[in-house]
């Protein structure tokens, strides 16, 4: 297999001594892979956290925010003030990967990578700590709990977050995904499609399972709208990017002989303008009590929305200034074509703040692992069949790529909109700035 020729990262400031540390951080990492904790309950996390903080130096530690959250500050001196935010939480996800810091905890397991994202920005304040004369301005590192439900950031900013700690000048996310460590991919504008959860119980009448005439069968009801709704999401595919529906879930009955009197299904919704979010979601209802209607239910479904994500949309200044930065530092930079139809609520920091943000993906694989084939698929936009992606149960990043890889591009980008002190002021306008030139 032919390898890919990835550039290789250069020594900065800010990075320098950066290896020497690396087996600390990547253990770090992998004890936090073994002890995965789902949304609002990172306790365990969020000491980790407060510990390796403290003996980094220098930061301002307060804990509990928005329930498990951490946020940590670092002042040195006139200058912006730079967010850097890590998620924290895990998924109720039974590991498969068969790695020897494998999860722990029955039935959880960091399938995301968000473990990466703690350990690498970690790794980031102790660099930043350990190199004042580097930089100048105010770091304001954010470990935010329950991104996977939609709520961390929110519960964080109802806790007062930009109240309690320097306003944000820029908000900078990461996120680790299963391409060749050294590799970042972003976009100016909508990088991310907003989200939705979507239960629906349909309400039957039971019977003996050699009666069906004698039922409202729950069941065929769920088969029929399921059906109908590959049927509508057909009919907006021309729509750019298209919605994407997915049913991750369906429960009706408990043995074969009997007819269940509810079906339940769990659905998740994403597209990429508040227009077709809304269009899709009285579609989506229409077509379940529609169908319930045709089979004669007596009572109506429950349509239940929740756990939804707003778009995550990247200044286009700001994201210019990220993939200079980036290009710069020695890293393969790709511009996506379109939105991910993953979703984030890293977006809400900086439109409470009223601030530019950018949020990037980066590589966690070894290189080792990518052909050339791989890469050229990656130009297209695409992954190479069979790529285990985030949510699997046999996702795992490299814990000797990936958390280097995420350490290098947070102080890549944090340097790119910090004070230097051998630079010319950046700004008279004080530390609350929002520069993005």
């Amino acid at each position: 297999m032919v390898r890919p020729q990835l550039p290789v990262p250069s020594e900065t400031a800010l990075n320098a001594g950066l290896a020497a540390h690396l087996p600390h951080w990547e253990e770090v990492y992998r004890d936090l892979h073994s002890h995965p904790e789902l949304a609002f309950e990172e306790h365990r996390t969020a000491a980790v956290v407060a510990r390796e903080l403290a003996r980094a130096g220098g930061w301002e530690v307060t804990q509990k925010i928005g329930g498990t959250g951490v946020v940590a500050v670092l002042r040195n001196g006139d200058g912006p003030v730079v967010w850097l935010r890590a998620d924290m939480d895990a998924l109720p996800v039974r590991e498969e990967t068969g790695l020897d810091y494998a999860s722990v905890e029955a039935g959880l397991m960091h399938a995301c990578g968000h473990d990466v994202h703690v350990a690498a920005l970690l790794a980031a304040c102790r660099q930043l700590a350990a190199h004042p004369e580097a930089w100048r301005g105010t770091v304001v590192a954010v470990f935010q709990p329950a991104e996977e439900v939609g709520r961390g950031a929110q519960a964080m900013l109802d806790d007062g977050v930009l109240d309690r700690f320097p306003r944000p000048g820029v908000v900078l996310g990461q996120h680790v995904g299963p391409l060749p460590a050294g590799v970042v991919i972003t976009r100016p504008g909508t990088v991310m499609a907003a989200a939705d959860s979507i239960d629906i119980t349909l309400h039957g009448a039971g019977a003996h399972a050699s009666a069906p005439h004698l039922a409202t069968d729950p069941v065929v009801m769920a088969a029929a709208v399921i059906m109908r709704w590959q049927t509508l999401s057909a009919r907006m595919a021309p729509l750019s990017p298209s919605p994407v529906l997915a049913v991750g879930a369906i429960h009706a009955g408990t043995v074969p002989n009997v007819i269940p009197h509810v079906a339940e299904l769990r659905c998740s919704l994403r597209t990429f303008d508040e227009q077709t979010r809304e269009q899709a979601l009285t579609d989506l209802g229409r077509i379940v009590r529609a169908e319930a209607d045709a089979q004669g239910a007596t009572r109506a479904p429950d349509v239940r929305t929740y756990d939804s994500f707003p778009s995550t949309v990247n200044d286009a200044d700001a994201t210019a200034r990220v993939l200079a930065a980036l290009d710069d530092e020695g890293v393969l930079t790709r511009v996506l074509p379109a939105p991910l139809a993953a979703s984030e609520d890293f977006g809400r920091f900086a439109a409470a703040a009223g601030c530019p943000s950018v949020m990037f993906h980066f590589g966690g694989a070894a290189p080792e692992d990518f052909g050339a084939e791989a890469v050229a698929a990656l130009e297209r936009g695409t992954l190479p069949p069979g790529t285990v992606m985030n949510h699997s149960p046999r996702y795992a990043p490299s814990d000797r790529h990936a958390v280097a890889s995420g350490a290098r591009h947070l102080l890549t980008v944090a340097g790119s909109w910090l004070g230097h002190p051998d630079r010319a002021a950046l700004s008279a306008s004080g530390p609350d700035a929002c520069p993005v030139s």
